[in-house]
Parts: structure tokens; C-alpha cells; sequence
């Protein structure tokens, strides 16, 4: 079994067992909220993406990249963009399309590995959301690359990455453990300490990857902020260990 299948398998039970919160459909409630012009949506733990950065979703077409879940699709919908979903995990594609024959309204539902050529046309989309999820593929740059490729001239690419941060501490986040790269294909002591977290396989990436390789892919950088865990020591102490990002085609 492949490590993308590993963690489609390991996420689609996070949701089905343990209540995992980026696996809770919204409300009817949140859903009327959007239609009425009142919403928010995340791509990393805490923040709030500012609503700037989307501009008029009305009649765009935006593809939510491993952004399943019945979370950010049904509030863009709600606002009127035409959405495709693209996920690997059943999971979170079931919830999807419980939120949209709940709401009643149409939505391109794609499984599909984005470690592959993404299966779409140049240039087919006008935004593309993309909160995180690459720390669960090995090689990020060649996402970059199609998300590129797909997007038309003056789309927008809104990601949420990780820095490395939360891959050098120990589970109680108090002392550096890790050398990095993280990565448990090539470490075994890597691979030990997500099997005792039940992490699937996650990846660190350096901000030369996350940030460096939009750029290499031709993207043009507009907006960064930074966010923390949402909970646990590092977030305590306010260090940051995530970013999101906008960036234009």
C-alpha cells in the first residue's frame, strides 16, 4: 500500500472514529448564514482567511485542492462560485456530498491523489483553495506546478502550508527531537514516532519548497500572514507554525 493510500485510509477513520474537527460537515445553519453574505472559512488552524483575498466568488469556478470535508465548498457555493472538490479520502467525499444533497445544490466531486497530474484542463479554474494538506505528500513543488497549469491568467492560489516547526519537537512540543528533514520513508525513527501518534505519514517542507516553489511555478506572491496550532505548548506561546498564502497567475 502506498503512503497516499495509508493516509486516505488513516483519515477517512480520524472522522469515522475519533470526531476529527477538519472532518465536521457545516450546518443548515452556517449554510443560510453564507447565503445571506455572513461567513468565514479557514485554511490553517486559527485565522480567518481575510474575505479580500477571494474578491466576487459570484459565477467563478474554483476548485477546492484535498479541501473535502463539507466545510469551505458548501460556504462557497452559498456565495456563488461553481465548485469542483478534489480528495483522496472517501471520508471526506461522503461528507461533501451529504452537504450538498442536504443544501440541494450541484457540486464536481473528484477523487483523485494530488501527488499525480491533477485531471483537468489548462486553465480551467479561476481560484483554487488549498488549506493544509500538503504536509501529507513527500514532494510539493510538482503541486505547485498543476495548480499552476490549471489555473486561467489572474487566478488565484489560497494555501495553507506548514513550516517545519511542529516536526522538530516531541509530542509534548518542550524540546527539539527531530534533525530535519521529517521524513518517515527515509527515517525510520520518523516513521516510529507517527505510528505511536497515529499520524499517518506527514512531511516537513522548508518555506524554499512552500514559498519558493509557487514562485518557481510562476505564481506571484501577494499576501502572507502567519498561525499557530490552534491548541498545545507551541500555541501557548504564541510561535507560529503555519502559514497561509495568496498568491496570482
Amino acid at each position: 500500500m502506498s503512503y497516499q493510500d495509508v493516509n486516505a485510509s488513516t483519515i477517512d477513520r480520524w472522522i469515522k472514529e475519533e470526531d476529527w474537527e477538519w472532518g465536521k460537515p457545516i450546518s443548515h445553519e452556517t449554510f443560510v448564514k453564507a447565503l445571506n453574505g455572513e461567513w468565514n472559512v479557514k485554511l490553517t488552524p486559527v485565522k480567518f482567511v481575510p474575505h479580500e483575498w477571494f474578491g466576487d466568488l459570484k459565477g467563478k469556478k474554483l476548485l477546492g485542492l484535498a479541501s473535502g470535508g463539507g466545510q469551505q465548498i458548501p460556504i462557497f457555493t452559498a456565495l456563488g462560485a461553481e465548485c469542483t472538490v478534489l480528495d483522496y479520502s472517501d471520508a471526506q467525499l461522503e461528507n461533501e456530498k451529504l452537504v450538498a444533497e442536504r443544501e440541494n445544490y450541484k457540486v464536481n466531486i473528484v477523487k483523485a491523489d494530488m501527488t499525480r497530474p491533477l485531471p483537468f484542463e489548462d486553465e480551467s479554474f479561476d481560484i483554487i483553495f488549498h488549506p493544509v494538506s500538503n504536509c501529507y505528500i513527500e514532494n510539493v513543488e510538482p503541486v505547485f506546478k498543476e495548480c499552476y497549469r490549471i489555473l486561467k491568467k489572474g487566478g488565484i492560489l489560497l494555501c495553507g502550508v506548514d513550516t517545519i516547526i511542529n516536526y522538530m519537537v516531541d509530542e509534548n512540543e518542550e524540546k527539539i527531537v527531530f534533525s530535519m528533514p521529517f521524513n518517515p520513508l527515509k527515517n525510520e525513527e520518523h516513521r516510529k514516532f507517527l505510528d505511536k501518534l497515529d499520524c499517518g505519514y506527514q512531511f516537513s517542507h522548508t518555506l524554499s519548497e512552500q514559498l519558493g516553489g509557487q514562485l518557481k511555478a510562476g505564481f506571484i506572491l501577494t499576501n502572507i500572514e502567519d498561525d499557530t496550532n490552534g491548541e498545545g505548548r507551541l500555541h501557548e506561546m504564541n510561535i507560529t507554525s503555519y502559514i497561509m498564502t495568496r498568491a496570482v497567475k
